[in-house]
């Protein structure tokens, strides 16, 4: 497989390559059709992963990479549903170890999934619009 483009500088995967034209894929919605030999560039560089991934919308990207479990999924799903929180509700109301809990509000912080606020004039945390976005996305 390898990244190329069509004259209008669109992406695509290429899925297979014919004597006239090529069967590629559009990496955003999975659609494959054929488009003519000529009408392709190859993109020296670019990796076949990289694009396939770039078809998935960046916020869930994003939040791919912050979600390493069932638990940390959790915690944002709580976050989005019934944030904002301090971080005392958090630690109290929740079974995590505090350096868990820091580790992952710090990772999420990192993927743009929430932002700190003061709740109560206490430091928390509440989900950014892409926390909500991802959350709704992943329930279907």
């Amino acid at each position: 497989m390898r990244t190329v483009r069509d004259a209008d500088g669109t992406r695509y995967l290429l899925v297979k390559r014919s004597g006239e034209s090529s069967r590629v894929r559009d990496p955003e919605t999975g659609a494959e059709r054929y488009v003519a030999n000529a009408d392709l560039e190859a993109i020296e560089g670019e990796s076949v992963l990289e694009t396939a991934a770039a078809g998935v919308p960046t916020a869930t990207r994003r939040a791919i990479r912050a979600l390493h479990d069932d638990r940390t999924l959790g915690l944002l799903v709580i976050l989005v549903d019934e944030g904002p929180f301090s971080v005392l509700e958090l630690m109290d109301g929740l079974d995590m170890c505090e350096s868990d809990l820091h580790g992952r509000l710090a990772e999420f912080q990192a993927a743009g999934l929430i932002r700190e606020v003061d709740v109560i004039g206490r430091r928390g945390y509440e989900p950014t619009e892409t926390a909500v976005e991802v959350v709704d996305r992943l329930r279907g």
